[in-house]
């Protein structure tokens, strides 16, 4: 990794900039405005490809994107790779260009932290004076950037607090303040975050004051005493995002993950760009229970990751394995919707990448899933037996697909030693580690306890119903519910199934408040028109219905 020295930023006629964006007029202004400026060596790419390609030769001090590089990959995710590859680093001057400032972008921009943002179209003269206004505070905090390099937090306060007695650097106290607060936070010095930051709270009003200053509370697990503040954080645009992300990890760490799920969609729809937020919010979705939560997070992922460094067929694998537990848990016609989409992300797949055959096996475990849930079992365990290999995978996820058509085939035994291989490739106490630690947990004693997928539990449930047998109906519901807790045409089957109980003389107390959990529940799910007008209806069956009563 080549770092930039201080001296190097001095002489404008030795400084090497890059330009990135795919609008030449774009390249002309900006080349002119450098050129007045004394800057020679100036180097354009109008793809992100190309940019790398210059990366790759060219040490630059300054590298000025545009965050939507049309033709291949965003700004975010080159910046990421820029990252990766060690062409970009602290003491690299790095500016974005946007002529677009929606709130998601502007999210994604924070979260990149670049020394500037501008927004096109742009004038020569403005930019001229942001970029010697850049350059400038980088030469004067130069120290500090380095140090936050190497991670040597402690030189970072300490030029922090030299810098701050310096009368000559007023115009970048804010600057230095800020990663002041970011070193107590890194060197995990809560306390002495708290009240850095809670007596900055009396100066300044930026955005990254309030919120160091509750990530400094809540990493000391003082959620109450900021009720209020974070009330008010989550209504402001500069600020909603940041605490969002914040309180996901926040539950998370206690493992409260419904609370932690709920939090994650909110900063993941409001920085949609990031992918291990948007793996954070897969991983979750599964421990929830939301299998429509898993496919559309898999889908996102596999979206944003097109032609970054994250990009892989195995994820739209990941999308193709959530498709079929969706279609798993579905009772409706949407189950048929998804499935046909399902069989289109096979066929991309196996067009898309050259490399299809190494994903062989995965895709025979996917095809005998797909057998089961269009309920051909036989096809699907002749093709388990003759072609798929029941060893472990070095891949979590594709061990987790062998549990799970093992056991939907029955083969118990199996799907248990794949579950005790898994746990012994999950390792290290990072927080995606502990979820998916959790999921196994969870996944293991399901599997052991369900027999079925909620599709299968719900047909077995509707043939009891028919038959008059109402406890063993609701078994099967209360098996499939587990499985899928918030799913309205279960629990609305449920609710039916209660009523035709409570009008017997098997009604007890438990199913009193089993029946009005349920009503809780479809209450409170985004159901309209029709669907409401059907909910409202079992209500009043629900409360109006009498007790037979006994002998």
């Amino acid at each position: 990794m080549e770092i930039t020295e201080k001296n190097e930023l001095d002489d404008f006629s030795q400084l090497k900039v890059l330009l990135i964006d795919d609008n030449l007029l774009v390249h002309d202004t900006l080349k002119c405005a450098l050129y007045d400026l004394g800057i020679q060596h100036v180097k354009c790419a109008e793809t992100a490809y190309y940019g790398l390609r210059l990366c790759e030769s060219t040490h630059f001090h300054v590298i000025i994107c545009s965050f939507n590089v049309k033709s291949d990959k965003d700004g975010f995710h080159l910046l990421e790779e820029l990252k990766f590859k060690g062409y970009v680093n602290k003491t690299t001057v790095l500016i974005f260009l946007s002529a677009e400032t929606s709130e998601t972008l502007v999210n994604s921009i924070v979260e990149l932290q670049p020394d500037d943002f501008w927004v096109k179209p742009l004038a020569a003269k403005k930019v001229q004076e942001r970029l010697i206004h850049t350059l400038q505070t980088k030469k004067q905090l130069f120290n500090m950037y380095r140090a936050t390099d190497t991670k040597n937090f402690s030189n970072v306060i300490y030029f922090a607090e030299r810098h701050l007695l310096d009368e000559s650097l007023k115009k970048y106290h804010p600057n230095i303040l800020r990663m002041k607060g970011e070193a107590y936070l890194s060197l995990q010095e809560f306390k002495t975050a708290e009240s850095f930051f809670q007596e900055l709270m009396k100066t300044y009003k930026y955005a990254w004051v309030y919120l160091g200053y509750v990530r400094s509370l809540l990493k000391q697990g003082r959620i109450e005493e900021i009720n209020d503040l974070l009330d008010t954080l989550t209504k402001k645009p500069e600020t909603r995002f940041g605490v969002h992300d914040l309180l996901a990890q926040y539950y998370i760490e206690r493992e409260q993950y419904s609370l932690a799920y709920d939090e994650i969609k909110k900063a993941t729809a409001l920085s949609p760009r990031n992918i291990e937020r948007n793996k954070k919010a897969w991983d979750l979705a599964r421990l929830n229970h939301d299998h429509e939560g898993q496919y559309i997070a898999t889908r996102n992922i596999a979206q944003q990751a097109k032609n970054s460094i994250h990009d892989s067929p195995e994820l739209i694998l990941n999308v193709i394995r959530a498709g079929i537990d969706l279609a798993s848990a579905i009772t409706d016609e949407r189950s048929t919707r998804v499935l046909q989409q399902t069989d289109k992300y096979i066929e991309q797949l196996e067009n898309d990448y050259d490399n299809a055959n190494e994903f062989k096996q995965q895709l025979l475990v996917v095809k005998a899933r797909l057998y089961n849930v269009r309920e051909h079992s036989d096809k699907a365990t002749k093709l388990i037996e003759n072609h798929v290999n029941l060893k472990a995978s070095p891949q979590i996820e594709d061990n987790l697909d062998k549990v799970k058509v093992f056991h939907e085939l029955g083969m118990r035994e199996e799907a248990v030693k794949m579950l005790d291989a898994i746990r012994n490739q999950i390792s290290g106490d990072s927080l995606t580690s502990q979820v998916i630690n959790k999921y196994i947990e969870q996944e293991s004693i399901e599997r052991a306890e369900i027999n079925f997928t909620p599709k299968q539990l719900n047909s077995m449930a509707v043939e009891h119903f028919e038959k008059k047998r109402m406890q063993p109906a609701l078994d099967a519901i209360e098996q499939a519910l587990r499985l899928t807790p918030n799913n309205v045409k279960l629990t609305m089957s449920l609710l039916k199934i209660l009523i035709m109980i409570k009008q017997s003389n098997e009604f007890d107390a438990g199913h009193e408040k089993l029946g009005d959990e349920a009503i809780e529940l479809l209450l409170s799910a985004k159901v309209n028109g029709s669907g409401l007008d059907a909910i409202e209806k079992l209500k009043i069956k629900w409360k109006s219905a009498e007790p037979a009563k006994h002998l």
